[in-house]
């Protein structure tokens, strides 16, 4: 049975987590760990690592998971350039699953997404993408739409830095051609709400997926330490959780 280190275990998604790995015949909880705690002393006490906290911990995670030559799952969100290359650079020597979203289903938005946009594309579709999560939220746009903006960005040969439009105010003219709108709305407690359109001319596509639940998240992220397990060193996504690659 595969021990699974949770962090931010008092957190909401921490004990969401919890309940996820309790809940697969493949996996138990082996350690939890909190702000403040020994990490170190819990990650020798598991296999593998669930990491849902935030990016500002992702250092010291990254930094003892390659020490102790443990695996991880990140689901954090919000890394900066440097953060994501320290990633990658960890993957070279541990197996990392590193995704913006474990759900299924959003997994399957960001397949189709990349479909709709080698067919549809940007010279015949004004392409919108919308964001909406719960209030406590500090990162925007989310993970899982900054990773469906950088799915079109390949499909359409844009650049993320020069090509999108993160939202509108004022007097700023007609849309301009070949550009991506992102935006982000914030409120309640949404867990995830996300929409790409394509608009055209007489008709438009919309792809959406709402979550309702974080669990959806959870087992997702169990399933990819599941997965893991006799992976070696790498960068991983759930796309190659899922085997959509």
């Amino acid at each position: 049975m595969l021990s699974i280190l949770v962090t931010g275990a008092n957190g909401r998604m921490g004990q969401t987590v919890q309940e996820a790995v309790e809940a697969n015949p493949e996996t138990k909880v082996g350690a939890v760990h909190d702000q403040g705690e020994n990490l170190k002393l819990a990650m020798t006490q598991a296999k593998c690592t669930i990491d849902f906290t935030v990016h500002s911990f992702s250092d010291e995670i990254i930094d003892t998971a390659v020490a102790l030559g443990k695996p991880l799952i990140m689901g954090t969100t919000g890394h900066t350039v440097e953060q994501r290359e320290k990633i990658r650079k960890a993957s070279e020597t541990i197996p990392i699953v590193y995704a913006p979203n474990f759900s299924i289903g959003v997994n399957t938005l960001f397949w189709l997404t990349r479909k709709a946009a080698e067919i549809l594309g940007n010279e015949r579709c004004d392409i919108e993408v919308t964001e909406m999560h719960h209030k406590h939220k500090i990162d925007a746009p989310s993970g899982t739409a900054r990773r469906l903006l950088e799915i079109l960005n390949e499909a359409t040969d844009t650049d993320y830095d020069k090509d999108i439009e993160h939202g509108r105010f004022g007097n700023v003219g007609p849309r301009e051609q070949g550009k991506i709108g992102m935006h982000t709305l914030r409120g309640g407690d949404v867990v995830g709400d996300h929409t790409v359109m394509f608009a055209a001319d007489g008709e438009r596509v919309e792809l959406t997926h709402k979550a309702s639940s974080r669990m959806t998240f959870a087992a997702g992220a169990v399933t990819a330490a599941v997965w893991l397990q006799d992976k070696e060193s790498g960068l991983y996504d759930m796309q190659d959780v899922l085997g959509l690659v």
